[in-house]
């Protein structure tokens, strides 16, 4: 059986889109600063695909005589596909001498990673607090064995 119309259309605009996607088309070539930072482009990437097509009624096959098969008669065929691609840039990685770090290009979005980037300073604090109160409960407990003694 021939190939159909449709599967043209589909095959080549498939062979398209497989050309479109890249690892560069999400993660940008990297571009390097003159203080040895390199810095990467982020994007967000959407595709969108559609194909279809109608065949159009003809005339009916005609037989040659009773014992002959029918003979394949070709429908009219009309067909179109299309496709959309939107690339967004949505944040910029920067490596640096100092570390690495993500620029977001839309800051109120991106609440969870700014509460994990707080996390260790925060929990850091909470040490800290933790051994200053344990610091003075022990100075408090010896000043009260002091008294104590002077009884």
């Amino acid at each position: 059986m021939a190939d159909h119309p449709i599967q043209g259309l589909m095959k080549t605009a498939m062979e398209n889109l497989k050309e479109m996607i890249d690892v560069n088309t999400i993660i940008g070539d990297p571009v390097e600063t003159p203080d040895g930072s390199v810095i990467l482009t982020v994007s967000k990437v959407g595709f969108g695909f559609a194909a279809g097509g109608s065949e159009f009624g003809g005339k009916p096959a005609e037989k040659k005589s009773e014992d002959d098969e029918t003979r394949e008669q070709k429908l009219p065929f009309g067909g179109g596909s299309g496709g959309g691609v939107s690339i967004t840039p949505i944040a910029f990685l920067i490596v640096g001498s100092t570390g690495i770090r993500m620029l977001h290009l839309d800051e109120n979005t991106h609440l969870i990673e700014k509460i994990l980037d707080a996390a260790p300073q925060t929990l850091e604090r909470i040490q800290q607090m933790f051994k200053k109160n344990n610091k003075n409960q022990s100075q408090g407990q010896n000043q009260n064995q002091m008294n104590n003694m002077n009884y």
